[in-house]
Order: C-alpha cells, then structure tokens, then sequence
C-alpha cells in the first residue's frame, strides 16, 4: 500500500534550514562576531590589560556572585511558587499566576525605580534595616530575584503538572517521610526543568542593567555592576575596550551555560537508561 504523504504548513527542510541559519546569523552570530572583532583590533595584550583592571574585576565578581546568589534564592523560592500553584487550589490563584509574569511586562526601569523607593533608606521597607539594602550589593541581589523568578517558576510549572501525585501518596503509603519522597522522586523529576530555569535565569541576572542601576549604588570596587563598566567605556567613546569587556563577560557566561547544559544533558541520558 503506498502511503500519502501529507504536505507540511511549513516549507521544506532544505528552505528552512536555510531561513533558520540567515535568522540565526544575522541576530546572533553577526553580531557577537562584530564585538570579537572589534576586541580583537586591540590586540592581546591590551586585551588583558583591559579585562584585568581592578574596576573590571570587581565588577565581574560582583555580577556573577550576585546571580549566583538569586538562581540560588529563586530555585527555593520559585520551586515552592511553582508547587503552590499547581498542588492547590485557593482564592485569588490567576491573580498571583498573572502576578509572576509581572517582572517580563514592567519595564526595568520601573523595577528599578520602585525597588529603590521601596528599600531607599527613607523608604517603607529600608527604613527598618538602617539604609543596609538600597545602594548596596544586597539591593542588587533583590532586584536580580525579583526580575528572574519567572524563570524558574515558569520552568519547574509545567513539570509539576505532568507529574501525578499518585507517585507521592504511593511513597507515602510505603513509609517514606516528606524529605525522602522530595528527594527521591518528585527531585528526579524536576532537576532537569531547574537546570533549564537556572541556566536561563544566571543569564538574564549576568547581563541585567536597568533595574539594578537604580538599587545598586555603583560604587567603584563595592557595588559597581559590569554592565555599567561597559556603558561607562562607550561613554568615553572607548569602543574597543567596552567590547572586550562584554567579550570577557560573554565568555565567562558561555562556560557557566555550558556546564549547565552539559549537567542537564547527563540527567537526561541517565533517566532514558533508567527507562
């Protein structure tokens, strides 16, 4: 019997092979090409000299150490976030469901602005902590949990979904207290999905700018962010030397995905063996 052969919506794979690498080139490589090429007219030495100063690596430091801290906070917070919306049921749920979105719609700015109102050390909150939050590294960290918790909440979400509880209630029955049926099978199951999210939410948090510059102070050597190192450089018309920063940043961001998809790819090949 022959079999008909259903025409696809999309064109074929030859043309769209074709339209996915133009996209791909012209948004994501032509340009990151352009910033290596424009760090490499420096030449290496240079380049080293630029990425080592003091400012530049304290900033780095500080960028990294603060996302780190907020993937660490929002893997907690946005996985308890994440089970709450899926496990019960209560008054006001799609409002708070709508309300994790929010820090995709408010423009960073208007993050930025309102953290700084609220933990200024006359304000609501800040008032309490002696001016300890606002223009300092810990007003950084809060702005980078709040603008990265959809990532890890909407990442953990659709896993919960699909995971029946049935497997929680036969544990249960089996004698296994909450922390082991946590971590020995709703864990499993999720550690993919936290990676994906973590991975996605240090990247966001590495580069993010508005709503940190509001909070952070931008204190040379104490809260100064790298993103504000390489505006600070295209301010004095110092091209080259704001590319080689956002180079050295790009890279370090690179690694830090990298091991972050190879660890999500070993769990992956891990559970297909299992099954």
């Amino acid at each position: 019997m022959r079999l008909l052969k259903t025409p696809s919506v999309l064109p074929g794979f030859s043309v769209s092979l074709g339209i996915t690498v133009l996209c791909l080139s012209l948004l994501v490589v032509l340009p990151f090409a352009m910033m290596g090429l424009s760090a490499a007219q420096m030449g290496p030495q240079a380049f080293w000299q630029t990425i080592t100063e003091p400012r530049v690596l304290a900033a780095v430091w500080l960028s990294l150490k603060m996302s780190f801290f907020a993937m660490l906070t929002n893997i907690m917070f946005g996985t308890l976030v994440a089970w709450v919306l899926v496990r019960y049921r209560f008054p006001g749920k799609n409002l708070i469901n709508a309300l994790v979105d929010l820090p995709f719609a408010l423009p960073t700015a208007v993050t930025g602005i309102a953290l700084a109102t609220l933990y200024a050390p006359n304000g609501w909150l800040g008032r309490w902590f002696d001016g300890k939050i606002a223009f300092t590294p810990t007003g950084i960290w809060i702005a980078l949990v709040f603008v990265s918790l959809p990532f890890i909440v909407r990442a953990v979400q659709p896993v919960l979904e699909e995971l029946s509880d049935e497997y929680e209630e036969a544990a249960a029955t089996l004698g296994a207290h909450r922390l082991t049926v946590f971590r020995r099978v709703l864990l499993p199951e999720m550690l993919p999905a936290l990676l994906t999210g973590a991975g996605m939410m240090f990247a966001r948090a590495t580069g993010e700018f508005g709503s940190v510059i509001f909070i952070a102070g931008n204190i040379p050597l104490v809260s100064e962010i790298l993103p504000l190192i390489i505006i600070g450089k295209l301010e004095q018309y110092d091209v080259q030397g704001a590319s080689a920063v956002a180079l050295f940043m790009l890279l370090i961001s690179f690694l830090i995905l990298f091991t972050l998809n190879l660890a999500q790819w070993a769990l992956s090949k891990r559970a297909g063996a299992k099954a």
